[in-house]
Formats: structure tokens, C-alpha cells, sequence
């Protein structure tokens, strides 16, 4: 096989598993979908990102279900997103020809028209020569432990379920066997194909016309993401990069609530063979901060306004305690199980679905949801009162439990500790609130906020600095390192410049980072066995660090370095194999493209200081 060349599709049968690179993803803000070079959805859930599959062969080739198009034989291949959009182009190149394969996810959103719940639209185009085409569509609903009809209409095949319905939509001969439907598609040069792949959920199927109206339905999804992404405030070398984050973030953010996901997967390993396999489809409230920053930082007072009142809307059903981790809708229970049936990705077992962190204590969630209240409101926002009253509540919360040991931004599940930067987002928490105060009218106890703001500074700079190392370190009265600390004058907890920072920074660069990729903490910290990569986040944090604290050339060359290790079309997974620089983890991370904003938005920052 040539170089780049892709398996066929027996060959992906016979568990050829795609590298995790490979993926790229297609969405319309409400769910998302992972294509592969090969011209494979392998992961779809509908009606929104955390509902159940009905595509997931990334979890398992044979079962999990597909909907694949791609030469016969052997090809090359060659993608690209269209401008600042998410909708890829794959060209095929073989032997007799070559054709062009565009994904979309539509759009749509109109009151006046008759759409459809979901719909992707796949586009065919014969470039050169004449191709054929091998078309596999597996739908397999319920993570594939679902019992479904398959039926033929004409030309479309309709998959149904319970109230729901997956309708593929074609004008190319298509044949049902057994569970799946199959086709043999010669494609010539300047022939035009279109497939509809819609669902339906307790409503009657809509049938959208194919051809011309197909396109046209791609190209206004394609003109409303060119027009939203026109609307960020990006400039500098790397702009390209920040608007390929930003637009996989925008993916990431259920239209209907503001809410961002994680990543829109589920159980990706963090190390090949590996139980680190976690469902990321959720929404965390310690991402909360640094995701707000990056919104305000864009210029996207949009997703700025909506974020924030999401976040207010979910953590008021839960005062005066936050909870780690809450769906789009702002529910908090999420009960972990285990998909048996499913072999997991290149047989990463187990398969998880719903995330056990729901139920535990995580100190930092307030910090994180303050400073992003703070945050909107210092780049002009304003707080209604009972949203500053809820704020207020939180922070007297903070007062009351700051002592307490908890899980830890990781997420420990052995025990609980007294994890440095817990404290330090407990400092966040009310120094963000002390300057709210002073931004607009609020009751607040300031005196007892300040004395408390106090108290923990004075707990992270005796019982989280270890003098021997020279650095703040994890866990009070410890030894261990952990990248969180990075963002310590990030958050604004000191100087960047003040040598504990710096020795700190030193000291968590020699010990975690390899090659400027750096891992969160140090092996076996959270009590899992195995290895596991390096945190895509984590490592744009040292570059921030270092823009913060003036070294700008050296966060330069640490960013460039870092931008080498996204796949084809700009998108990261939540970790790297520092060895091979594989993709490990869910993919794409909201967390990592964050961190890839802010740090290209600190060294910016800088720079334009120092002019």
C-alpha cells in the first residue's frame, strides 16, 4: 500500500482501528459526528452529544456501526475543512480517478422551514476519470444493544427505533442485507451525487430534497460558520490555528442551553490498552474560567453571555454546593456504566458511558465559575442581582468548606487530599468576588471574605510550597508535582516574576515536560495503573506562563513546537504521546483548544505591551 494510502473496508472489518488523528469532526452545535480519512462517521449520538450512538465503530469496528464512503481498493487521500467552517472535504485519489467527498452537519434552525431534527448531508463529486464507490451504511442505535427495523422506501432506507428514525436519503441504487445497507457507486468525472442522513425523535420523518438543494443546504451551513467565525476577534501569525480552536469549541457548545462539552466522545483511552477511559460528553464547571476566557478574549460576547448563564442557571439548582460536572441541561445525575458489549477503542476496555466524578468534591468549581462571572463582567458585561446574590452565596460557601480535603482538578478517586490548587481557586473565588463587589452594587461580607482570602494564601504559601524543591507542589505537606500550578500567576495569584513562581515553573518543566509537552502530574498520582500521555492543556499552560512572566520568544518557540502536534486540519486530542506524538483521549478537547487560545492570546498580549 502506498504512503498514506487508507485500509479498505474488509480491512476495517477485520479490526483495522484508525488512529485517533484520523478523525475529524462535523457538527451543528448540538451534536457532532467523527468522519475518518476513510470516509467513515465512526461516532454519532442523537438527538444531542451525550444521547446514545447510533454510529461507533472508533469503540468497535465490528459492532459499534458506521456510515462509510470510499473508493474500492486502494486510494489515497487529502482533506481539509472549507475555510473557517467545519465542513470537510476528503479527495480521493486512485488508480482510474478521483472523487471529492463533502461532510456537513446542516444548520438550520429556521421557523419557517420544515427540517428535519438532524441532518448530514454527504456530497459526491467525480473529479477525474470514473471511481467506484463502496457505500456501507451500519446504523446500530443504543450504542448498538438496540433492536431496530430496517426498511425500504423507494429509494431511501429508514432505520426505526422506539419514537425514533434515521432516515438515509439517496438516488443511487442501495441494497439491504441483513442489518446493514450496501452499495456499488461508479462515479465519473463531473458527476454529482448527494446522500441526506436525517433523524427524526417523536416527530413524522422529513424528507429534504437531494441534488441541487442538497448543496445548497451545505453551502449556507458552510457561509453561517465563515460568517460567525468573520465575528472573532483574532489577529497574529498563528490566526489560522486560534480560529480553528475557536471554531471546534463553537462545536462544542450546545446551541440550545450555552453549554460546552468536554469533547463530543466517549471513552477514547488515554493510553492505548488502557482503563483511563472516561465519557467526556459533559459539561465541568473547573473548565468554567479559562473557557469564559477565551470567549471574552475572541471578542464572542455571544457564547460569553450564553456560557455564563448557563453556568448560573445549572449551579443554581444545586446551591449553595456546587457540583464537578453537570449535563447541557444542567442535570448532575450522571451514573457510570460499563458497555460489555463493546471491545473499546484498539481494545481499551472498559467502555464508559454517564462519569462518576458526578458525585464528587471538587473545591476548585467555585473559583472556576466566579472568576467567569468576574471575568464577563470586567470585558463589559453586567450581573443581574439575584445572579450576584447567587455569586455571594457561593462565596460564603467557600468560606465554610475551603479546609476540607476533595478530589482534586484530576479527579482522584482513591481518597480525598488537600490539593494546592483547590485552595488556590478557593483564593480565585473570593478575590474574584472582593473585585465584583467593586465593579457593581453587592452585598458581601468583605471583611470576612478578605480575612478568609487571607487565611488561604498564607495555608498555600507554608503548606503548599516545599522548600526542598523549591516549588508549590500538589498536595500540602507533599512532595509531587503538578502542572495546575502553572496557572497559578495566570489566575492572578502573585507575580509572575516573584521567584517562587519561577523556581516553581523550573521545577515542574524539568520533572513533567518532555519536549515541551507536559504531563498533568507525576506517574501513578492518581492511583491508576498504567501509563498514560501528556495533557495537551497542561502544556499550553507553560507557554502562558512563560508569556505572562515576560519571556516571550521562549513561550513562542514552546507554542510553535506545540501547533506541530495538532493532526491534519488543526484539531487535539485531550492528550500526546510525547514517544510517537499520537493523539490520546477523547478527541477533540474543548480543555486543549482553550488552552491553545489563551496562550496564543497571552503571547499577543505581551507582545503588544512590550511595542
Amino acid at each position: 500500500m502506498a504512503a498514506g494510502a487508507q485500509p479498505r473496508e474488509a480491512e476495517v472489518k477485520g479490526l483495522r482501528t484508525s488512529p485517533i488523528s484520523d478523525y475529524a469532526l462535523i457538527g451543528d452545535c448540538r451534536s457532532a459526528a467523527l468522519v475518518s480519512k476513510g470516509g467513515s462517521i465512526d461516532w454519532l449520538c442523537l438527538p444531542n452529544f451525550a444521547s446514545p450512538s447510533v454510529f461507533a465503530a472508533i469503540l468497535d469496528p465490528q459492532v459499534g456501526g458506521r456510515f462509510s464512503i470510499a473508493p474500492e481498493g486502494e486510494f489515497t487521500c487529502s482533506r481539509r475543512y472549507v475555510g473557517q467552517t467545519p465542513v470537510l472535504e476528503t479527495t480521493f485519489e486512485t488508480a482510474t480517478g478521483s472523487v471529492k467527498l463533502t461532510d456537513a452537519m446542516i444548520i438550520g434552525g429556521s421557523a419557517h422551514n420544515f427540517e428535519p431534527r438532524r441532518e448530514i448531508v454527504r456530497l459526491v463529486e467525480g473529479l477525474q476519470g470514473s471511481v467506484v464507490l463502496d457505500l456501507r451504511w451500519q446504523p446500530r442505535p443504543d450504542y448498538a444493544r438496540g433492536r431496530f427495523k430496517l426498511r425500504r422506501r423507494g429509494h431511501d432506507w429508514a432505520c426505526t427505533w422506539r419514537n425514533e428514525l434515521l432516515l438515509l436519503r439517496s438516488d443511487q441504487e442501495l441494497h439491504g442485507t441483513g442489518s446493514d445497507v450496501t452499495g456499488r457507486i461508479e462515479v465519473n468525472a463531473g458527476e454529482r451525487l448527494s446522500f441526506s442522513l436525517s433523524h427524526e425523535k417523536g416527530e413524522i420523518a422529513v424528507r429534504l430534497p437531494l441534488g441541487r438543494d442538497a448543496i445548497d443546504r451545505v453551502e449556507r451551513t458552510a457561509a453561517w460558520w465563515q460568517g460567525w467565525a468573520d465575528g472573532c476577534s483574532c489577529t497574529g501569525p498563528w490566526r489560522d490555528a486560534v480560529l480553528r480552536s475557536a471554531v471546534t469549541l463553537k462545536l462544542m457548545t450546545f446551541a440550545l442551553s450555552g453549554a460546552v462539552v468536554a469533547a463530543p466522545t466517549t471513552s477514547l483511552p488515554e493510553w492505548i490498552g488502557g482503563t483511563r477511559n472516561w465519557d467526556y460528553r459533559y459539561c465541568w464547571l473547573r473548565d468554567a474560567a479559562l473557557t469564559m476566557r477565551a470567549f471574552t478574549g475572541l471578542g464572542l460576547r455571544r457564547e460569553a453571555d450564553a456560557f455564563l448563564r448557563w453556568l448560573l442557571h445549572a449551579t443554581a439548582l444545586t446551591r449553595p454546593r456546587l457540583r464537578v460536572v453537570y449535563d447541557v441541561y444542567g442535570r448532575v445525575r450522571l451514573p457510570e456504566a460499563e458497555l460489555t458489549h463493546l471491545d473499546g477503542y484498539a481494545d481499551s476496555r472498559p467502555v464508559r458511558i454517564g462519569n462518576g466524578a458526578y458525585d464528587q468534591t471538587q473545591l476548585d468549581v467555585y473559583g472556576g465559575v466566579i472568576a467567569a462571572a468576574a471575568d464577563l463582567v470586567e470585558t463589559g458585561g453586567t450581573l443581574q442581582r439575584d445572579q450576584l446574590k447567587l455569586l455571594a452565596g457561593f462565596g460564603r460557601t467557600v468560606c465554610e468548606i475551603w479546609r476540607q480535603p476533595d478530589n482534586g482538578i484530576w479527579e482522584m478517586r482513591d481518597r480525598k487530599r488537600h490539593h494546592s490548587f483547590s485552595k488556590l481557586m478557593c483564593w480565585v473565588a473570593l478575590d474574584r468576588l472582593l473585585a465584583l463587589s467593586g465593579m457593581q452594587e453587592m452585598d458581601i461580607p468583605a471583611g470576612r471574605f478578605e480575612e478568609e482570602r487571607a487565611a488561604i494564601a498564607e495555608a498555600i504559601d507554608t503548606r503548599g510550597f516545599n522548600e526542598n524543591l523549591s516549588s508549590y507542589v500538589g498536595q500540602f505537606e507533599g512532595d509531587r508535582l503538578d502542572a495546575s500550578l502553572l496557572l497559578m500567576p495566570c489566575l492572578g495569584y502573585g507575580d509572575p516574576a516573584d521567584p517562587r513562581q519561577r523556581s516553581t515553573f523550573e521545577r515542574i518543566d524539568e520533572r513533567l515536560s518532555v519536549d515541551g509537552l507536559m504531563y498533568r502530574y507525576e506517574p501513578a498520582s492518581d492511583g491508576l495503573a498504567g501509563p498514560e500521555g501528556a495533557f495537551g492543556i497542561c502544556s499550553f499552560w507553560a507557554v502562558e506562563n512563560l508569556a505572562r512572566r515576560g519571556e516571550v520568544e521562549r513561550a513562542e518557540r514552546r507554542f510553535e513546537r506545540l501547533l506541530e502536534r495538532a493532526n491534519d486540519i488543526g484539531l487535539f486530542a485531550e492528550e500526546i504521546d510525547p514517544e510517537t506524538g499520537a493523539a490520546l483521549g477523547n478527541f477533540p478537547q474543548a480543555f486543549t483548544h482553550v488552552g491553545l487560545i489563551n496562550a496564543a492570546l497571552a503571547i499577543e498580549r505581551e507582545k503588544g505591551s512590550s511595542r
